[in-house]
């Protein structure tokens, strides 16, 4: 559905994208994550078909995009900062977008506003940073977009909104077969609703998994050992810690042969459970020099 082959892009002596390779599948929805200045942006930014790469493919829809209209119809973003016009409502930024589009729908749109009820003839810019996104997920949903991307999508919204939109989201995910791309800084959000996920990191794919898959491969470990017993060689430790008597690991490995490994190693106690987005992302970025310290308690 969107797919970079081998991309690279430079501004001046910059190389924000660096031979990035990224696929995401149709009707999934994706997870894009990394450190502020990987690149998230830019990649974006060619999604759309606002930037044009120096080298490589970028595909939306089987298709290139950049300045190809027949394509970007079908494609809706929302931005981390909403665009309008400083002067418009809401109900003439849905006419604005609407006079583009041709496949907006008045039947769905007046469905959502059931659920995101914000005065459409109050002015745009006088709403708060939750109403003015509560705004832009109504009309970009009745746009009936093939593929929706999102950058900082929740920001400013309430717990409960939050819910709404992403409840509303997954209905076209299960119902249309709409594909959507998140880029969040909110691990814990994404880790809820995506099903595959790219980290980025200095322009480039570290690494891109079906999440739970992911999930399976890099672990926790809690484990205490009797006199001077240790951990068995063999396993792939990311990071170790000592607490008292208890060692506090983090392990690549599928948890079944990672438990019997650490079982046969016969410990006095052990316990195994799967890391968090949050904490995936930590310690694969660890090896690129994205150095956090201390985060197991």
């Amino acid at each position: 559905m969107i797919r970079f082959n081998d991309v690279i892009k430079t501004f001046d002596t910059v190389t924000s994208l660096d031979h990035f390779n990224m696929h995401v599948p149709a009707g999934s929805v994706y997870g894009l994550v990394g450190p502020n200045g990987a690149g998230k942006t830019t990649a974006i930014n060619h999604m759309i078909g606002s930037y044009r790469q120096d080298s490589g493919e970028v595909l939306v829809l089987g298709e290139p995009v950049y300045e190809n209209n027949n394509v970007k119809k079908h494609i809706v973003h929302i931005p981390d900062e909403i665009f309008y016009f400083p002067h418009a409502t809401g109900k003439e930024m849905k006419e604005f977008y609407k006079s583009i589009y041709g496949t907006f729908s008045d039947e769905r749109y007046a469905r959502i506003g059931e659920a995101l009820a914000v005065d459409e003839n109050l002015p745009y810019r006088k709403l708060s940073r939750g109403m003015q996104k509560q705004v832009a997920f109504r009309i970009a949903l009745s746009l009936l977009p093939k593929v929706l991307i999102l950058d900082e999508p929740l920001d400013g919204l309430d717990p409960v909104m939050r819910r709404q939109v992403v409840s509303l989201i997954m209905e076209d995910v299960a119902e249309t077969g709409l594909t959507v791309l998140i880029s969040s800084h909110n691990l814990r959000e994404l880790e809820d609703v995506c099903d595959t996920v790219g980290i980025m990191n200095k322009g480039r794919m570290m690494l891109e998994r079906n999440l739970s898959e992911l999930q399976d491969n890099i672990i926790k470990v809690v484990v205490s050992y009797p006199d001077q017993g240790r951990l068995p060689d063999g396993l792939e430790i990311l990071h170790s810690e000592e607490s008292g008597k208890l060692t506090n690991a983090i392990i690549r490995g599928r948890r079944d042969e990672v438990e019997a490994a650490v079982k046969a190693s016969q410990p006095q106690f052990y316990d195994i459970v799967p890391l968090s987005l949050e904490e995936i992302f930590i310690y694969e970025l660890g090896g690129a020099d994205y150095a956090v310290k201390d985060i197991l308690l």
